[in-house]
């Protein structure tokens, strides 16, 4: 049931793209300086791209922008997770290595005492 709500909901996001895209198809030009400053410096770098484009490229560099700076302030939290992971391996390997060492009984009393019993 919640595939087909999922499905729904982006074939709805899909026909409000479309739309809009078809809504600005006009082209506009965009610059990389402003005009005084591109004959300052004797650069002028332009392209003209369809409207939706551009809207659709903001969108998508505001995603990538936000996931990069999401990766970058957890960065800490993984920092934390990678030092609590060796640890945990470390103490495993310890306990591992504490339970061989103590799985030989000393004494034949004691041997006796720790068999299972059938």
């Amino acid at each position: 049931m919640l595939r087909y709500l999922r499905y729904l909901v982006l074939a709805v996001i899909a026909v409000l793209l479309v739309t809009m895209a078809l809504a600005n198809r006009a082209p506009v030009l965009i610059k990389v300086f402003p005009d005084d400053f591109a004959a300052l410096l004797g650069v002028t770098w332009q392209i003209e791209l369809p409207l939706f484009m551009v809207m659709f490229g903001g969108i998508v560099g505001g995603i990538l922008i936000g996931f990069v700076w999401e990766w970058a302030r957890e960065h800490k939290h993984r920092v934390v997770a990678k030092g609590a992971t060796k640890q945990v391996s470390r103490l495993e390997r310890e306990l591992a290595t504490m339970r061989d060492a103590t799985s030989v009984p000393q004494d034949d009393v004691l041997a006796i005492l720790d068999k299972p019993k059938a």
